[in-house]
């Protein structure tokens, strides 16, 4: 029942709207195609699609680096090291408001922590009005949305590296591998199943990126920061344009399944080589 109700009966529903014109307030008005060739043909949606790219290209490298260096320093065995474990994981179950509000006054341009320590250390007169500048705006916010998102990954990568048996290791030590020989030849290709789960969930995370874009700067300057998700919502709920906002869901559900297909494709090709 809740399968039908949450998920298989909205999509339904959104596939039907995305063929109408709808505000909600009037009955639905069959269009056909109309909606998709607008979005087709619109200027907007395709500089909301490029960046909806960078935004991924920035995003899902760096969660994955960092989430797998911090897994790695917080897979040791140290007093004390569940602190840091769950001090990692806490910007993930922090309320995306209050996250907002600290990176934005991070951000500011003329009373920012960020623009202070770049004026006074690094000696950089005319530093970025970050959140106001069309060119900043977007890696500003996929920086937010790694430091916010980082820590769920690493609880996946450090469950990987506890599954590790250690008498590989031990066996590596003992003829002689360094650290870093241990990692590469030992840890990399036996986290490579997990490694490839996380791939897919932080690129699903990064198409479907919102309240990141909602709360610091709704899509400025002149949209340089609009992400699809944003895009779909004020489509829908600013300009009640719930047929167009319905064919922007379908686009983006479309592109997210036939990644993650061709992502599956070659999963044998990136898992089983490296093992």
């Amino acid at each position: 029942i809740g399968l039908v109700v949450f998920r298989l009966g909205p999509t339904v529903v959104a596939i039907y709207a995305s063929f109408t014109r709808w505000n909600v307030r009037t009955p639905p008005q069959f269009l056909g195609f109309a909606n998709y060739a607008e979005l087709i043909s619109s200027d907007i949606f395709w500089l909301v699609f490029r960046n909806t790219l960078v935004f991924t290209l920035i995003f899902v490298p760096g969660v994955m680096a960092l989430s797998l260096l911090m897994a790695v320093m917080v897979n040791q065995k140290l007093r004390g090291i569940a602190f840091f474990r769950a001090l990692y994981f806490m910007p993930y179950i922090t309320a995306m408001v209050a996250v907002a509000m600290v990176w934005r006054w991070i951000f500011a341009t003329r009373f920012g922590v960020l623009n202070y320590f770049l004026v006074t250390f690094l000696h950089i007169a005319d530093p970025p009005a970050w959140l106001a500048d069309k060119y900043w705006a977007l890696p500003a916010l996929a920086i937010v949305a790694i430091w916010k998102q980082v820590g769920f990954q690493m609880l996946i990568f450090l469950a990987g590296l506890q599954g590790v048996p250690r008498n590989l290791y031990e066996a590596a030590s003992m003829d002689g591998a360094g650290a870093w020989k241990q990692f590469r030849n030992i840890t990399l290709p036996l986290l490579a199943p997990i490694t490839f789960f996380v791939f897919i969930i932080t690129v699903i995370d990064a198409f479907k990126t919102f309240e990141v874009t909602y709360t610091m700067t709704g899509g400025g300057p002149n949209n340089a920061s609009t992400t699809l998700a944003y895009y779909l919502y004020q489509n829908a709920f600013t300009f009640g344009r719930m047929g167009f906002a319905s064919a922007i869901a379908m686009f983006l559900m479309i592109f997210v399944g036939v990644t993650t297909y061709f992502s599956f494709r070659l999963r044998t090709r990136m898992v089983d080589a490296s093992l």
